[in-house]
């Protein structure tokens, strides 16, 4: 089976607009969490699609889903944890739980604040990871990257034709992950910033499906106008 996995666990926000997480402004006439929702949906390659979300805003997500989706047995909202991680594992549980453990089950994990997936991305992702078992979306880098330790100074720059940009989906066998998760260390763990990082620490090669430059994340207050903009909806000042 495929299983999307939707990551809004955060309650942060760097837009200094709202008390509400990110993922639950609107865009457009809908909340950012319900674009994204939706393009998952369309897609029928998946057979499930769960939602991780902080404890303090599960209810606030079961209504938007009753509001704008209405009745469904295909999607499913858990708690998420304490990191981006914790919450793909608690994802995995709860599916596992439900549907029983399969080693050629599919998970998909998504950031929720990226609206503009497309469904080509998500169907490469979901071939990929059949056949490779490990996939991160990217695209190659437009400008020059710079490498600095201080903040200051410059310290290298890398061949540009060399460097990506990473996105999401990131898709993977969930029973690889959960073996490659098992073998790292506490210090190993540590290092980890998303779940491709799982794979690269163990060394297990992660294929690379092209991303989009509209596949923008939105982050912050500019972030927020661009993807307005993309939907023609109301303009930030």
């Amino acid at each position: 089976m495929v299983f999307g996995a939707i990551l809004a666990g955060g309650v942060g926000s760097r837009m200094n607009i709202s008390d509400m997480p990110k993922q639950f402004l609107n865009l457009g006439d809908k909340p950012i969490i319900v674009h994204t929702l939706e393009k998952f949906r369309l897609c029928s390659r998946l057979d499930h699609i769960y939602i991780g979300v902080h404890p303090d805003w599960l209810t606030h997500m079961n209504d938007l889903i009753k509001k704008y989706i209405g009745e469904c047995d295909d999607v499913h909202v858990v708690a998420g944890g304490s990191d981006r991680n914790s919450t793909i594992f608690n994802i995995i549980d709860d599916i596992e739980k439900n549907f029983g453990e399969n080693d050629e089950n599919i998970i998909v994990t998504h950031d929720s604040v990226r609206p503009f997936v497309t469904q080509r991305m998500i169907i490469e992702n979901i071939d990929a990871a059949e056949k490779y078992g490990a996939v991160d979306t990217a695209t190659g880098a437009i400008d020059t990257i710079v490498e600095s330790e201080d903040g200051e100074f410059i310290k290298a720059i890398p061949p540009r034709d060399k460097m990506y940009q990473g996105q999401t989906p990131q898709s993977f066998k969930i029973s690889l992950l959960k073996k490659l998760y098992g073998e790292l260390t506490s210090e190993e763990k540590a290092t980890l910033t998303d779940a491709c990082k799982i794979c690269i620490v163990k060394n297990q090669p992660v294929y690379i499906v092209e991303g989009e430059i509209s596949n923008i994340k939105i982050t912050t207050v500019s972030d927020y106008k661009i993807a307005q903009a993309m939907v023609g909806g109301v303009k930030i000042d």
